[in-house]
């Protein structure tokens, strides 16, 4: 009997706590979601949550969605942590919220479980706040490019975004029409200094992506990026559930 993938539902992955540890002496938990043995993933989503002040954490309904359907429906990892002084069911990650700053710890310490584990073909995902350290932070990385969920741009400068036009990485920038912060147009003017920057409209969208269908779409930029081939997304599944 099929079920239709929608809200908290969680297909089959291969699901581990996990702990990160910073350069400058912090541990961060998380979790990493890969496909079911004997399914390898063919590549792996960092993900970095909205602003931790304002609520976000590691189980901000977009993140924890691709966690729970991306394993299974596109052979992806999904990789989702705590930045420093975050709280979530998972636990709370040592440290306290420095802006965007020494955050930068904390994108270095995802990225070197990648390493450690040899998982394929990394990029990061941001989300609102984390989109601002994916563009700070994400040339110092070894990524395919990074996919920017309703940037607001209010802490990567000008020069930041636009250091991305010397860098040959894929910039997929994804703006909800009616945004808080950031909507289309002027989203299309701030990143028009990184020339190869694609910059995807979405019709109806608000800054948290609120609804099955505003997930799906989200889910579906996020694979039309880093493995097409799993397109279209299935909207029902009738195999096992994860407890």
């Amino acid at each position: 009997m099929s079920i239709e993938i929608r809200g908290p539902v969680l297909l089959p992955a291969r699901r581990e706590d996990i702990e990160l540890e910073t350069l400058d002496g912090l541990t961060l938990v998380g979790e990493l979601a890969v496909p079911e043995s004997p399914r390898e993933p063919v590549a792996t989503l960092v993900t970095l949550h909205p602003l931790p002040t304002a609520g976000g954490f590691m189980d901000s309904h977009i993140l924890r969605k691709a966690a729970g359907r991306l394993p299974a429906l596109a052979d992806l990892a999904v990789l989702r942590f705590n930045t420093r002084g975050t709280t979530s069911p998972r636990g709370t990650s040592e440290g306290a919220f420095d802006g965007g700053a020494s955050e930068a710890f904390d994108v270095a310490a995802a990225m070197d479980l990648v390493r450690q584990r040899g998982l394929p073909r990394p990029w990061l995902v941001g989300w609102s706040f984390g989109t601002e350290l994916a563009l700070k932070y994400g040339r110092d990385h070894d990524v395919e490019g990074i996919i920017l969920l309703s940037p607001p741009l209010h802490r990567a400068t000008a020069a930041e975004v636009a250091a991305w036009d010397g860098d040959t990485r894929a910039v997929v920038v994804v703006v909800p029409e009616f945004d808080d912060y950031l909507r289309p147009a002027e989203a299309r003017e701030r990143f028009a200094a990184i020339s190869h920057a694609t910059v995807i409209d979405v019709a109806g969208g608000k800054h948290l992506w609120v609804g099955e269908t505003q997930t799906r779409r989200v889910l579906t930029e996020i694979v039309a990026a880093v493995n097409p081939d799993a397109l279209p997304l299935p909207e029902e599944w009738d195999g096992p559930i994860a407890d």
